[in-house]
């Protein structure tokens, strides 16, 4: 559901809603790339999480096949909302051109995609509306990368860690400061080849061990995550409102615009997910 609050700001459409903030949001959040989106018009979603695999086994032609069940756990996802509001002038609001337009949702957007991932990459500390992040998960896989970033060894034992569970490693996501220091990192002293895999299609993508390398400011400097995409799940309420309200800056001439989106985390199997961490000092 989209909404508008006024409908005398005609630059400003339901049929723009999506194109000002939810997609924007989706290409910007780095969270939003390396997980599975589930939109649901619920206020709460279960997940089953599977703590146990049911039992196969050989048995004789004719013979009874033993049943087994798998051990599993529900995750209940509940969307938190977050919220961005600007202020524009009436001459901008009135401007019926993309570029006005877009100037409008590209602030909100952006910020909100900044709180998300904070969010999913952080922790939700004392907080009892952030939802919960991947700093508060509990039994991931952890590799120790040592006292600092010297090869690429750790990712090859995430991505075999993975591997070991049946699944796929699709991302790994650095904080920007890591990833500019194992860009660094050569194949051999005195070479200046860097150990860090490219994509010759897309010279801008970096690769660890042929895994694309992503960055995100909200991932502690120390720690790279290893991501299987179907074992990082975001619920994303279908309720997203951009609300345009010219009445509560009536004496300034100026429209206030607010953008809200609810989002939640769920990660069904922790064990899945890669902590790829330099020991403390």
């Amino acid at each position: 559901m989209f909404t508008t609050t006024t409908s005398d700001v005609k630059s400003i459409t339901p049929d723009q809603i999506t194109q000002l903030i939810t997609l924007p949001v989706q290409a910007a959040s780095v969270a939003a790339q390396v997980s599975t989106l589930m939109e649901t018009s619920a206020t709460r979603t279960q997940l089953p999480m599977i703590t146990a695999d049911p039992s196969a086994a050989w048995v004789a032609e004719g013979d009874e096949i033993g049943p087994s069940d798998p051990t599993v756990d529900d995750i209940i996802v509940t969307p938190s909302k977050v919220a961005g509001l600007t202020i524009i002038t009436n001459e901008l609001a009135a401007d019926s051109s993309p570029a006005a337009i877009g100037i409008v949702g590209d602030g909100l957007s952006r910020d909100i995609a900044r709180k998300i991932d904070a969010a999913f990459f952080g922790s939700k500390g004392a907080s009892l509306i952030q939802p919960a992040g991947l700093e508060d998960l509990t039994g991931v896989t952890d590799v120790d990368a040592g006292a600092a970033w010297a090869n690429l060894d750790p990712f090859a034992e995430a991505i075999a860690n993975a591997e070991g569970l049946g699944l796929t490693v699709d991302s790994f996501v650095a904080n920007p400061a890591d990833a500019l220091l194992l860009a660094q990192l050569k194949e051999t002293t005195g070479s200046n080849k860097p150990l860090l895999g490219s994509d010759p299609s897309s010279p801008t993508r970096r690769t660890l061990q042929g895994v694309e390398l992503r960055t995100s400011p909200a991932v502690t400097a120390g720690t790279v995550w290893g991501i299987p995409r179907v074992r990082a799940v975001m619920v994303r309420r279908q309720l997203v409102e951009l609300a345009v309200d010219r009445s509560a800056y009536f004496t300034s001439d100026r429209t206030a615009i607010r953008a809200t989106m609810r989002v939640g985390f769920g990660f069904p199997h922790p064990v899945a997910i890669q902590k790829i961490s330099l020991a403390a000092d």
